[in-house]
């Protein structure tokens, strides 16, 4: 049975802190506790564990705060990407464990996913399209480590839609190139797709 702090956590974390609307901006306890039914006590704990994540500020006084990231956070998160991504994809071409199949219903996915109402599912499914990827490695610990990162990708993805006029068509594009060198068998491709689209997003976000 899932606690009232784990339930807060979660929906503090899928809900909150991915909102646009929201970055750099003070949250209510006693309005975040009556949306989801439990007691002001667990949000206070589902603050503290993201203020151990950096991903909230507590402020004596005045309560927690988003912390936007910063531009030094979303080069290193990019980085990180970048790695783990190209491994990834390094580990599932030669050795036949590509999910092209699944990558390929997860980009269809995408496609219908247009407009700023629906930027944050685009992004979530953007998430598990290079989740996927990942997951095929078929390392736990490798898993783990990136899903860390799945809060972070996913506030920095909304932003960015949000930062450029037709980057939701950009971004499946670039997500079928990496698809393409993934489905070719070429490593050497896929990297480049990779390197491509995670720079993107990258000069996006900093110009934002």
């Amino acid at each position: 049975m899932t606690s009232g702090r784990e339930k807060a956590y979660a929906f503090l974390k899928e809900n909150v802190l991915t909102d646009p609307d929201l970055q750099g901006g003070f949250l209510s306890e006693q309005e975040i506790a009556d949306r989801i039914g439990v007691s002001r006590t667990p949000i206070r704990e589902a603050l503290l564990l993201l203020a151990a994540e950096d991903l909230v500020r507590l402020v004596p006084k005045r309560g927690a705060q988003i912390v936007p990231l910063s531009g030094r956070e979303i080069t290193e998160l990019m980085e990180l990407r970048g790695i783990v991504e190209r491994y990834a994809a390094e580990q599932i071409i030669p050795g036949g464990k590509a999910p092209v199949a699944e990558l390929s219903a997860l980009l269809e996915r995408q496609r219908t996913l247009s407009g700023p109402e629906h930027a944050k599912e685009f992004i979530a499914v953007d998430h598990l399209f290079h989740a996927t990827m990942v997951s095929a490695v078929g390392n736990a610990l490798l898993n783990r480590h990136y899903d860390g990162l799945r809060s972070r990708q996913i506030r920095a993805g909304v932003v960015a839609l949000y930062n450029q006029y037709g980057r939701q068509k950009s971004v499946l594009t670039e997500h079928q190139a990496i698809l393409d060198a993934i489905a070719a068998g070429d490593a050497g491709a896929a990297h480049t797709a990779i390197d491509s689209h995670l720079e993107t997003t990258l000069k996006v976000l900093l110009a934002g």
